[in-house]
């Protein structure tokens, strides 16, 4: 038998796309159409229906980058239609781009209220079904000139403007419009009979021609979908396409009767719109991102009650209460319906990797908490698909604030290993354990085509021990949602042979029973380490520095609120700690924080972290002049959690003099020495640290012949994601900073001037007396493009590992490459240190605002081993903002000599929680305290539901058992274990004092165990 295959799927094509779908529309008539276009930021409802139209024509060009458009839309439904379904169908000017990638539009009736949005993937609004003959429609459409930002060569896709300069759309004049050229014409505007049939047989023809691209040319299955298919396009009359769609139908109907294997993979679909709070578009534009895609959401519900939707991001349902209530009201009819369905657990879908440990866990309760409040549900998943990697410490936050089970796809980006399981436990370093889940389509913007579902049964690692897999659903990014295509693919193929059985069910079924399915999943222990977008550790400095800033100043505007409301009576400031407590979370979205968003995005942010530092530093100084009471004397306060110059941790005492004081360097040489008796470093005449020696122990840090502290400048042009990714390669072109404008002594340290490019560095390096650190405060005037700024610190050290900080604990990396998994860790995250050493001595790095970092290793002549550890200070990417991290910068970091990982973990608080000095004379003791060095308290506070009690939250931070006792500088009568949220946990509890007048509590702490505690305080106290 001769083959036709190709001649059949070629006819198909064209078909299907050039006469079968246009035909569900083929009925027309124009409307008429009028304009107003918004002279600035976008308006109220009210506003935008009473504002002065003007009647324009198709063809008629609107919309500069990122203004706003009003389209009013009216008709009149022709006689002879009465009785059929008619929709109103819209070309803005609609892209070959994503549904959320270009202009977008939000439809309203003349009262002001919602029908749905309209996008490049969505196009149509009902008017009626069934329709009257004559009635009259008119709409109003909110029109977003969103611009379609092209990544580095897709610009031929783009919207783009004659003559703009490079990165008109992404930089920093695109929050004020490049121009007031138009971006968009106006296409279409019709009222149209939606002819059922010819729809249906257009979603027919679709599922059976995909699943017929996936089965193996040999496969009967395809045969036989491919002569059915042939046969119905035999029956379709190219001239009565409506009239031969039911018969068409009926050719297809065996091939769609055919039922799934009973062995068939199971998924589990469910509708998502991953909608970023912020990225090529900016903060206000999210949040109308939002409106629309619920709008088409909840649209959907109405016509299909099965329907599931699964919406992440507490805080995207803020705005929409506060923003757009009317829309709001209609997601809390669909949840209590149990169609929309709220999850994720957090506040936004933030990065995990950079965002700090007590703000990862405010995370959790704002999200929960809004739940709960809201909709009355107790989320038990997390939902993070796109983030870039997965701290340890994740595992037991999760279960401390309730969640059960984690979802995400973003390890699949991988670009070295592939990870070996789809439905696994994650372990964190603590040994919690959290049911995980990757789905195998490999994306969470899924389309429910046979295509995907065909790769995620080929690709699902746990074949044999497991068969059930979730399918997230929907256009995403830019929102958008899921379609009525989607849902009916996802109904042809609920139990389709040549397929995966298909449900569409909430995530919660899902998890359930592939729990119950795999409950012996197999373990991954540590991190989930994303082989890309390493970039993101280090691009956007300032915003990075606003969060690490802002989370260090939260802390301490809690823990002295608190001293001074127990000591004192003074009121705590809830509502201004929850404000900015969420608007520091909302910053941490996996967009924002990482430095990938366009730079209309990072000025905002800049400006936000002003306000947000302003604010509680005076929330702070209230609460600490307050304590510290009148008098002439100056009083010094330690937020840190351990105690330095005399003063206890998170308390005061009244100071006249610095105990430890800069050491003066004294001439060496062609250079300068700083030795306090301790440590001692030399400092040559290029400004490079040449040696740094832990006097106690008589032993040089740094490995024969090199210089620490040294500057390095490498090219930095990844293959793909400017401001996401670092490649491997960056490292075969080097320049060493070697050359000083001057180095000088000061009273203070040793100031090194250097100039290199465009750009110049001012350093200066300087040791206090009793200190093992030497400080390097760095101020830097930023002008390379596509360059990398490292710091590098060559040390005399074998080390098989380093260890990094990251939320609530540390995790040991390979400093060797003996695996492909070991190799691709190029680039590692560390928060506050990161520490190398042997068994008896090491030494770390400690910073107040870097998160990139890399360690190497060599073997010298000599036999010693040079272990190299190096600071990412800056980048230059030039996409999404062409002008990235341009501009002038202040960092610090520190070199620790002598030190164990202990040590590391106190240096690297002090370097982030500097002393405070207020004028006043009483001392002011501690709130509570430990005689552990291992259990860190890193929050104190009054419980968030003003009842006056003390929040403590601790944890171990060495790795190891440890035994305490927490003393408290206030009478209470209880204290109980709760979660994160605040509640009781269940579990044993905590030791207990023989009577509570002892104000101290026994503890005893696994490693990396995270505790709450909550005090109730004893009446008048």
């Amino acid at each position: 038998m001769h083959s036709n295959r190709r001649l059949i799927e070629q006819r198909l094509d064209r078909v299907l796309n050039q006469r079968i779908r246009p035909a569900a529309h083929a009925r027309t008539t124009p409307l008429q159409v009028r304009i107003w276009d918004v002279p600035g930021e976008p308006v109220p409802v009210a506003e935008g229906l009473t504002a002065p139209y003007r009647p324009v024509d198709l063809g008629h060009r609107w919309g500069p980058a990122w203004t706003t458009s009003w389209f009013e839309i009216s008709g009149r439904v022709p006689e002879e239609w009465a009785g059929r379904r008619v929709e109103a169908v819209v070309d803005l000017g609609f892209d070959v781009t994503g549904a959320g990638f270009s202009t977008e539009g939000l439809v309203h009736r003349p009262d002001g209220t919602v029908i749905k949005a309209l996008n490049p993937r969505n196009s149509w609004i009902p008017v009626g079904d069934p329709v009257t003959g004559g009635e009259t429609f008119t709409c109003y459409v909110e029109a977003a000139a969103n611009p379609t930002v092209p990544f580095p060569g897709e610009g031929q896709h783009a919207p783009t403007l004659a003559g703009a300069r490079p990165g008109w759309l992404t930089g920093g004049d695109a929050r004020r419009g490049a121009g007031e050229d138009p971006l968009y014409r106006l296409r279409r505007a019709d009222l149209a009979v939606f002819d059922r049939d010819v729809w249906e047989l257009a979603q027919d023809l679709d599922v059976l021609g995909q699943l017929m691209h996936e089965l193996p040319e040999g496969s009967e299955r395809r045969w036989q979908i491919l002569y059915a298919v042939e046969r119905a396009l035999d029956v379709v009359d190219l001239q009565d396409i409506a009239g031969s769609a039911p018969a068409a139908r009926d050719a297809l109907r065996p091939a769609l009767a055919a039922r799934a294997a009973d062995s068939a993979h199971r998924v589990s679909a469910v509708g998502h719109a991953h909608i970023d709070t912020a990225w090529l578009w900016p903060l206000r534009e999210a949040s109308r991102k939002v409106a629309r895609t619920v709008s088409n959401v909840t649209q959907l519900m109405d016509d299909h009650p099965d329907f599931r939707f699964a919406m992440s991001q507490a805080q995207q349902l803020a705005w929409l209460k506060e923003r757009r209530p009317e829309i709001y009201a209609r997601v809390r009819e669909k949840v209590a319906a149990g169609q929309f369905l709220p999850v994720g657990s957090l506040w936004v879908e933030p990065d995990t990797n950079i965002t700090g440990g007590e703000a990862f866990a405010r995370q959790l309760v704002q999200g929960k908490r809004f739940y709960a409040r809201e909709f009355g549900v107790e989320t038990e998943e997390m939902w993070l698909p796109d983030t870039f990697g997965y701290n340890a410490a994740m595992p037991q936050l999760m279960k401390l604030a309730g969640v059960r089970w984690f979802l995400t796809q973003k390890i699949s980006w991988n670009t070295t290993n592939k990870f070996p399981h789809h439905t696994f436990w994650w372990e964190g370093i603590d040994g919690t354990r959290i049911f995980t889940h990757f789905p195998p389509a490999d994306t969470y913007n899924a389309e429910v085509t046979p295509g995907e579902l065909v790769h995620a049964v080929r690709n699902f690692q746990d074949k044999g021990a497991a068969n059930s897999s979730l399918l997230p659903f929907g256009y995403g990014d830019g929102g958008g949602g899921p379609t009525r295509e989607m849902l009916a693919r996802a109904e042809r193929l609920a139990d389709l042979e040549g397929a995966p059985k298909v449900t569409v069910e909430p995530p919660a079924d899902f998890f359930a029973r592939a729990h119950a399915e795999y409950p012996d999943a197999p373990v991954w222990l540590g991190e989930l380490y994303l082989e890309f977008h390493r970039g993101t550790l280090t691009s956007q400095l300032r915003t990075k520095q606003g969060n690490r800033r802002s989370e260090h100043l939260l802390r301490e505007a809690e823990l002295w609120a608190a001293t001074a409301t127990v000591r004192t009576g003074t009121p705590y400031p809830y509502d201004a700690l929850d404000r900015l407590w969420r608007t520091v979370l909302l910053h941490q979205f996996h967009d924002i924080l990482p430095g990938s968003s366009i730079a209309w995005v990072h000025r905002e942010a800049e400006e936000t972290y002003a306000a947000v530092t302003g604010e509680l530093d005076r929330l702070v100084d209230t609460a600490q002049r307050t304590l510290a009471g009148p008098g002439p004397g100056t009083v010094v306060f330690n937020g840190a959690p351990f105690g330095r110059g005399g003063v206890d941790a998170f308390a005061a005492a009244p100071r006249a003099h610095d105990p430890h004081p800069p050491v003066a360097p004294a001439p060496h040489g062609t250079g300068h020495v700083l030795d306090n008796g301790l440590v001692r470093f030399e400092i040559d005449a290029r400004g490079l640290v040449v040696s740094a020696v832990d006097l106690a122990a008589g032993r040089e840090a740094l490995a024969p012949g090199t210089a620490a502290n040294l500057l390095q400048l490498h090219q930095d042009f990844p293959n793909e994601y400017d401001a996401w990714d670092i490649d491997a390669f960056y490292r075969n072109t080097v320049r060493d900073l070697t050359e000083a404008e001057s180095v000088t002594a000061t009273a203070d340290g040793v100031l090194v001037l250097r100039a290199f490019g465009d750009s110049r560095v001012r350093q200066l390096l300087s040791l206090r007396e009793g200190a093992r650190r030497l400080d390097i405060d760095t101020e830097i005037d930023w002008h390379e493009r596509e360059k990398l700024l490292k710091a590098a610190f060559p040390l005399d050290v074998r080390a098989e590992h380093s260890t990094a900080e990251i939320p609530f604990g540390h995790v040991k990396r390979p400093t060797h490459t003996n695996t492909s998994w070991d190799a691709a860790k190029f680039e590692i995250c560390a928060h506050r240190f990161l520490h190398v050493g042997e068994q008896d001595w090491g030494a770390a790095l400690v910073n107040d605002s870097t998160y990139g970092h890399d360690v190497t290793r060599d073997v010298r002549e000599d036999g010693g081993t040079t272990t190299t550890v190096r600071l990412t200070l800056l980048r230059a990417p030039r996409f999404p903002d062409p002008d990235a991290d341009q501009g002038e910068h202040r960092l610090r970091y520190a070199f620790v000599v002598g030190a164990g990982v202990p040590d590391a973990v106190r240096e690297g608080y002090a370097a982030n929680l500097p002393e405070r000095t207020v004028p006043g004379s009483a001392p002011v003791a501690p709130l509570v305290g430990t005689d552990h060095a291992g259990v860190v308290v890193e929050a104190v506070k009054l419980a968030d539901d003003r009842s006056g009690d003390v929040v403590v939250r601790l944890y171990e931070a060495h790795g190891a058992r440890a035994r305490t006792v927490l003393t408290t500088g206030f009478p209470w009568t209880g204290v109980t274990v709760t979660d994160l949220l605040e509640r009781p946990l269940d579990t044993d509890a905590p030791e207990t004092p023989a009577t509570t007048g002892d104000r101290a509590l026994p503890l005893t702490l696994r490693p990396f165990e995270i505790r709450t505690l909550r005090f109730t305080r004893e009446a008048g106290a």
